[in-house]
């Protein structure tokens, strides 16, 4: 099973690299951040006609979470349903093929220190309480998403630059952490220890021809889910040629028994 997650800035900005990558790719399921767009102006017919179902929680102008799939997802979750009145859409969960798909966007942050940098730090305590509601460190699942978070220096093309920022400060590094600590291994690591490899690049200052990146988009998996992971990867192609989002897609295949994808 190839699952994929890519934060595309934009769904129907993206449309015509979104299908044609669902084409080339083959991924099983996508978990997509930053749709930008309402359920209702969605392109359904448009990733059906790709060979996907869609799920989708969506938002006009900010946010929006969707996970598309060749099988059709069950048991479809959008939010968190923990009473914290919260109107972003950045949470959607659904069973798929034997798994639980989780796609979260977490919030950026703004500025350390301020209500949003709060904001981003208790919503990634509010991820981890989920978890613990809702599963346990032995069921198959895969968390996918952009988390706003540069994991350690490995994953920044400056770490000495970034560090003071909201994507690279240890109180953001902590937080992560202590969802990872639920039990949960990030698969892109596994296969590539090496780091400077990245998944997202700002649009200004030439940043992506000159790598100055940072790694924000994970795939983090249980461990009777990780310990089959053969391969990951991050599309970086994906992030040239006309509009492109400022993410590119990550990548990983399951060597996974459960029920057969077509």
């Amino acid at each position: 099973m190839k699952i994929a997650t890519w934060n595309v800035n934009s769904v129907r900005a993206r449309l015509d690299r979104l299908v044609a990558w669902l084409r080339s790719a083959e991924p099983d399921v996508v978990c997509l951040q930053e749709l930008k767009s309402r359920e209702a102006a969605f392109p359904h017919d448009a990733i059906r006609a790709a060979g996907y179902h869609a799920a989708v929680y969506g938002q006009p102008t900010y946010n929006g979470v969707g996970i598309l799939s060749r099988v059709e997802p069950r048991g479809v979750v959008r939010g968190m349903g923990d009473g914290v009145e919260d109107a972003h859409a950045r949470f959607l969960a659904a069973e798929v093929g034997g798994i639980e798909v989780l796609c979260a966007y977490v919030p950026n942050g703004q500025v350390v220190g301020s209500p949003q940098y709060a904001f981003k730090l208790d919503w990634l305590r509010r991820l981890r309480a989920f978890l613990d509601r809702h599963y346990t460190p032995e069921t198959p699942l895969v968390l996918c998403g952009d988390f706003n978070v540069a994991r350690d220096a490995r994953d920044v093309a400056d770490p000495v630059a970034w560090e003071p920022s909201v994507l690279c400060h240890a109180s953001s590094r902590a937080a992560l952490e202590a969802l990872l600590d639920w039990g949960l291994v990030d698969v892109f690591r596994e296969q590539h220890p090496e780091g400077g490899l990245y998944s997202w690049w700002d649009y200004r200052n030439l940043a992506f021809p000159r790598n100055d990146g940072l790694r924000l988009d994970y795939l983090f998996a249980t461990r009777p889910l990780a310990a089959r992971c053969a391969a990951a990867a991050i599309e970086r192609a994906e992030r040239k040629g006309p509009k492109p989002s400022d993410h590119a897609p990550v990548t990983a295949q399951f060597d996974w028994d459960g029920p057969s994808m077509p």
